[in-house]
């Protein structure tokens, strides 16, 4: 019952911006951190950023932060994560996962439990 799905990934040259989505269905979001995370061929899969589901507080890797902004809408228990500014080194499948936090958040593999299927980033001109 619970899952995650992600959209709004495509081709952007660098310096564009997209802005991907997680739906999320069979949980509330107010119970859960969302991580968005990504992952470029050969390499492993590495954390970006990541907001808890009560007070909204939020955490960046430095690599990404001023650039992306993520963001909740319990409305439509969605997730997004805005993305401007983007290089090539920003090319990757991009996840959104679940974890069981509320208070903080840390974009970490290992505490997310559940897991969507990705959408891909290319950047590139």
């Amino acid at each position: 019952q619970l899952q995650l799905v992600e959209s709004g990934g495509g081709l952007v040259q660098p310096g564009g911006s997209l802005r991907l989505s997680c739906a999320a269905s069979g949980f509330t979001l107010d119970h859960y951190a969302i991580g968005w995370f990504r992952q470029a061929p050969g390499k492993e899969r590495e954390g970006v950023s990541c907001i808890v589901g009560r007070g909204g507080s939020t955490n960046y890797v430095d690599s990404v932060r001023g650039r992306f902004t993520i963001a909740r809408d319990d409305a439509k228990n969605t997730v997004f994560l805005q993305m401007n500014s983007l290089t090539p080194e920003d090319t990757a499948v991009y996840y959104c996962a679940a974890a069981p936090l509320r208070a903080i958040c840390i974009p970490m593999r290992d505490l997310y439990e559940y897991w969507g299927q990705g959408t891909q980033v290319t950047v590139s001109s």
